[in-house]
């Protein structure tokens, strides 16, 4: 296998973990308010995700470099075409880490909800937005002879972009209600449950379109696997969710998560930014890649600190894996919270 192939394959191992993980992460901080019925429900919601949140982001940090080294050409053309909506998505992941560490400094119940609306925006902004940006990537955009985007920041919202970003918002939503009623107790663990509940017929109808439409103009006879089998996780979340095993839900939208990235990934390929212009100007794993000995050390370095990572990142989730209640809230807070 060409390195170049395997750089593509594992980039999008990268970005499947990142949406696997932050994903549940923007579900938490979208449901914040809807959940989160008084400060201390509210606190209970943030310290599920509080020990691995910043975590989490590590593989967004490393998705993009790992792009930049291995295909510059792609990261310069995505990054320049695709200015806006990433550096959207910048900010509200800046401003969302500010509202996670600021938000308890002072006690103030309007001081909160702003940092609250804060989590609440830093969270739905880049969950709506990653999918527009990915189904963009995938259907193709202007890109002219000198590997450049020639078009406008409307272009980017056709309907498919825009049914794309829907999808990715319902998804995340729905694998953040699991995860809460997967590490939440009493109330609030049921109030998760529920939405999940109603949240599941959604995701299922608007995914399920998505992917359809994906299938039918850009995919492969393999896709008809990962779409399937995506399909699969949301009938299994529901059925797992209604029987209370949150843990089988929760993996159930993981799946659907994984195999939605994979259908794109492998819809794309052996392109990385396909060209509506003209496709010998699109961009591939050939013309867009590194040198051949620049990708031989990045794989070395892969192969070396990739476990390190996942087995830190483990031990991480393992211990912090009990489930957190209003109890557990400090007194202070909770007399605050009434």
């Amino acid at each position: 296998m060409e390195g170049t192939t395997i750089w593509f394959i594992l980039i999008a191992v990268l970005w499947t973990s990142y949406f696997f993980l932050e994903g549940f992460d923007f579900g938490v901080g979208a449901l914040l308010p809807v959940i989160g019925k008084n400060d201390a429900e509210r606190r209970v919601l943030i310290n599920t995700i509080g020990p691995v949140w910043d975590g989490n982001e590590v593989w967004l940090l490393v998705a993009g470099g790992a792009t930049f080294a291995a295909f510059p050409e792609w990261y310069a053309t995505l990054f320049s075409g695709f200015y806006l909506p990433l550096l959207l998505i910048l900010l509200a992941l800046i401003v969302r880490g500010v509202a996670f560490e600021y938000r308890s400094k002072r006690e103030d119940r309007r001081w909160r909800r702003r940092w609250d609306q804060a989590i609440f925006w830093g969270s739905v902004v880049p969950a709506f937005l990653w999918g527009v940006a990915f189904a963009n990537i995938v259907r193709g955009v202007p890109i002219d002879a000198d590997r450049e985007y020639v078009g406008t920041f409307f272009d980017l919202l056709n309907p498919y972009a825009l049914l794309g970003g829907l999808t990715t918002l319902v998804l995340f939503i729905l694998h953040g209600a699991l995860f809460l009623a997967l590490k939440t107790t009493d109330e609030v663990r049921e109030r998760a449950n529920r939405i999940a509940g109603r949240l599941v017929l959604a995701t299922i109808v608007v995914g399920g379109l998505f992917l359809v439409i994906t299938q039918l103009q850009y995919g492969k006879p393999i896709t008809w696997l990962t779409v399937a089998v995506a399909a699969a996780g949301l009938v299994l979340a529901a059925i797992a969710n209604a029987r209370g095993r949150e843990g089988w839900a929760f993996a159930g939208t993981g799946l659907t998560i994984v195999c939605a990235v994979a259908t794109l990934f492998i819809a794309l390929f052996p392109n990385v930014m396909p060209s509506t212009i003209d496709a010998a100007y699109s961009l591939t794993t050939t013309n867009a890649a590194s040198t051949p000995y620049t990708l031989q050390i990045m794989t070395v370095v892969a192969i070396i600190f990739t476990p390190l990572v996942l087995l830190y990142q483990g031990w991480t989730y393992w211990v912090f894996r009990k489930r957190i209640s209003v109890a557990q809230i400090p007194d202070k807070i909770a007399e605050t919270a009434r």
